[in-house]
């Protein structure tokens, strides 16, 4: 059994001991973050490897993005990057084996806001090459593969506090929400939504007007898991502790338990 968690930390400098308290606390096998908001040298490896996680395999980049997999498993066969715009420099992906038993994936969708600007076809580009990235990896490997992270996509009208004010930003637009049906078409399921089909579960609430205390928010943050593995999976849960917590982060993690 595998825990895996996804958890968008909104810069892991500044929330690096709520970071650990929480690894303390939960206990994934691996955590799949996004947002680290740091270079590759200037992440804290010495805490993390501290906290009982050996294994990393980081894709920074400086004041903005990045990804990372935490494991307390050995990794193999590390991808940084996505393949498709070569001159892409925005660190989103980052990819690896854990332990020989199952591909993971941390993603850091593109917002994709103001959606008159080129932001918004960068983000369908950006999907659009995911897609045919794991296309590639769903037909080259029989091993299970979890992508997970923040896709900055509400999947339904479920997924939103306020579906009408939200119906012209870049997370519920039609062509997102298309976008992130298309991975799921090539054999990925959405494991959270499997699982608990009961509307108005969220995993991101912002700053701005109350909008924790009032749970005015967007399940933006998925677990996509290989549909083939889908009955291997005994458990998927919002974790919201960390959300309500001082100086928290404006996501809150997300993890399945997996047989693998």
């Amino acid at each position: 059994m595998l825990k895996i968690a996804a958890w968008n930390v909104n810069s892991i400098k500044a929330r690096l001991p709520k970071l650990t308290d929480w690894l303390a606390e939960a206990q994934p096998d691996v955590a799949l973050l996004q947002e680290i908001k740091t270079v590759d040298d200037g992440f804290p490896l010495m805490e993390i490897r501290a906290a009982g996680y050996e294994h990393c395999a980081v894709c920074g980049q400086k004041s903005y993005n990045g990804v990372a997999i935490l494991s307390r498993h050995p990794l193999t066969e590390v991808r940084r990057g996505l393949p498709g715009e070569p001159e892409d420099q925005q660190a989103r992906y980052v990819e690896a084996v854990v332990d020989g038993r199952i591909r993971v994936a941390s993603v850091y969708v593109p917002n994709g806001n103001p959606v008159d600007t080129e932001k918004f076809p960068y983000k369908l580009r950006w999907m659009e090459n995911l897609r045919l990235h794991v296309q590639r990896l769903l037909t080259e490997s029989d091993m299970p593969l979890l992508v997970g992270g923040d896709y900055n996509v509400c999947p339904t009208d479920d997924d939103v506090y306020d579906p009408d004010g939200w119906s012209n930003d870049a997370l519920c637009r039609p062509e997102s929400r298309a976008a992130f049906r298309a991975l799921l078409w090539l054999g990925l399921t959405d494991t959270y939504r499997t699982l608990h089909p009961e509307p108005h579960r969220y995993t991101f609430w912002d700053y701005q007007q109350g909008a924790w205390q009032r749970d005015l928010g967007l399940r933006i943050d998925h677990l996509l898991l290989d549909g083939r593995a889908l009955d291997r999976v005994r458990a998927c849960v919002i974790d919201k502790g960390p959300r309500g917590r001082e100086k928290a982060s404006d996501h809150t993690p997300i993890w399945a338990e997996i047989e693998v």
